[in-house]
């Protein structure tokens, strides 16, 4: 074993073994056409060669002879004995620290909103491409449309390009390249001491503050700083297509607080309603014929109106098939019909048409023939 190999083994801190990925500082001491030489200091000669001299021309150019610069380690030694470098991969690198570190401040950073698609908006933290899931906007800015419709959301969506938002990170991922941030979650801490002071089943006023397809929005009138959601199933006990026919932006209601979750408060109005289902058998028995107009079709069947609280539901099977089905009535159109089973505990009641004419085998075998 020669004397220097024996040195190195009994003080390798003299002569520093570099690892791959490693961030080391480097100065630059020359620059040629195709390749770019770096100091590493107390190890060797550094290069950037390629596809990384390439990514790396504006970080190189501005630099002079003498210029020290930040690297990643791509290979610690290649076949000419040179120490492979990378500049973007370091500055990289170094933006991955910074958004970590503010991830651990878990302070709001406001940020720039420079794109928007269907599923949120984009913009850039200390240089990184970040995503804001549309499900992380704030009650304020999330999209309230009556047309559900993927163009309509980008347009809503696109009205935020320019805007500056106050955002936290919520995920970040190095190795997938993928940073993740929300609105939502910048809540005052007096927002929050504020939704603490409500339980499930309270009742609030409130005031109709948006609507969307699937609920209302409503600011309580105690405390204007919160808005909950009613579901489009909790706005009414009769089943209806859209919000607005309940309830109007400005309307003032009471409504039910029926769930609190990640500060999130979920209310309805039905709650506060008398339950039309509650004696329902005393007014309907099964084989009573009654009339009923069709609401609606669906892929089991047709919902029918019996009255302006209770819908019955007909199945599918009665007919044989949709077009079949859709043959014997029509949306809007008044029937007889026949109870054939109440379920009070699912409010549902199950119907089938009266004086309906079953097929006899020979029709059957007819029509399919």
């Amino acid at each position: 074993m020669d004397t220097l190999t024996q040195l190195i083994k009994a003080k390798p801190e003299i002569v520093p073994i570099l690892k791959k990925g490693e961030i080391v500082t480097v100065k630059l001491v020359g620059k040629a056409p195709r390749a770019a030489y770096f100091e590493v200091q107390n190890i060797g000669t550094g290069v950037v060669l390629g596809r990384e001299l390439l990514n790396g021309r504006d970080i190189l150019k501005p630099l002079s002879i003498g210029d020290s610069i930040s690297a990643k380690v791509s290979n610690p030694e290649n076949e000419d004995g040179f120490i492979e470098l990378s500049l973007t991969e370091a500055d990289k690198q170094k933006s991955w620290q910074a958004v970590k570190e503010l991830q651990e401040k878990d302070e709001p950073i406001k940020v720039k909103i420079t794109a928007a698609n269907a599923g949120g908006l984009m913009t850039e933290i200390e240089d990184l491409k970040a995503f804001l899931p549309v499900s992380q906007l704030s009650s304020e800015h999330y999209p309230r449309m009556q047309e559900q419709s993927r163009e309509k959301l980008i347009e809503e969506l696109n009205k935020f390009v320019g805007a500056e938002l106050d955002v936290k990170i919520i995920s970040m991922n190095q190795r997938t390249n993928k940073l993740i941030i929300s609105e939502k979650e910048v809540l005052s801490q007096n927002v929050k001491d504020l939704i603490n002071q409500y339980k499930i089943g309270d009742v609030v006023p409130g005031i109709i503050s948006g609507l969307a397809n699937f609920g209302a929005f409503i600011r309580f009138a105690d405390n204007p700083e919160i808005e909950g959601l009613i579901h489009i199933s909790e706005l009414d006990h009769r089943l209806i297509e859209s919000p607005k026919e309940v309830v109007a932006v400005g309307d003032m209601v009471n409504a039910k607080v029926m769930d609190i979750k990640d500060n999130k408060i979920s209310l309805s109005l039905k709650a506060l309603q008398p339950d039309p289902w509650k004696d329902i058998d005393q007014k309907f028995k099964a084989d009573d014929v009654i009339k009923g107009t069709v609401y609606k079709f669906n892929p089991f069947g047709a919902f029918i109106k019996l009255n302006d609280d209770i819908v019955g539901l007909i199945h599918v099977s009665e007919f044989g098939s949709i077009e079949a089905m859709k043959a014997e009535i029509s949306v809007g159109q008044t029937y007889d019909f026949v109870i054939t089973s109440i379920k009070p505990d699912e409010k549902r009641i199950v119907l089938k048409l009266a004086n309906k004419k079953i097929p006899t085998p020979a029709q059957t075998e007819t029509t399919n023939g």
